[in-house]
């Protein structure tokens, strides 16, 4: 079932990060955030965490590191778009993937400690 998780993390990921280079809305957002100069440094840290879950598929530690750091972007992410007042509605695709990263995250540690 996590295998499941992280490629629905990880195409996830890679969609968005990728879309941010080619779509001028996706940059207009990080303008209405007033986080225009993040926008960039965002997509990437969103490109290397996709393909840090993937690869973590076979290294623990690189899996946790990934999952780790995209549920920090996410819970970055939420609280931005509840600062600018979106509401919790419009902030819920980064609330649930806060969440799927911070499970993913937990499951690893688990497996990765015991």
């Amino acid at each position: 079932m996590t295998t499941i998780l992280i490629w629905i993390s990880s195409i996830s990921f890679l969609f968005y990060g990728i879309s941010y280079f080619k779509s001028a809305q996706l940059q207009q957002e990080f303008v209405r955030y007033g986080l225009q100069k993040f926008g960039p440094l965002t997509a990437i840290l969103e490109l290397l965490g996709a393909v840090g879950l993937l690869v973590g598929l076979i290294s623990p530690l690189i899996l946790l590191l990934a999952s780790g750091g995209l549920a920090l972007l996410m819970l970055l992410g939420f609280g931005v778009r509840m600062k600018i007042g979106d509401g919790f509605w419009l902030s819920l695709p980064s609330f649930l993937f806060m969440l799927l990263n911070g499970y993913i995250c937990y499951v690893t540690w688990q497996r990765y400690t015991a």
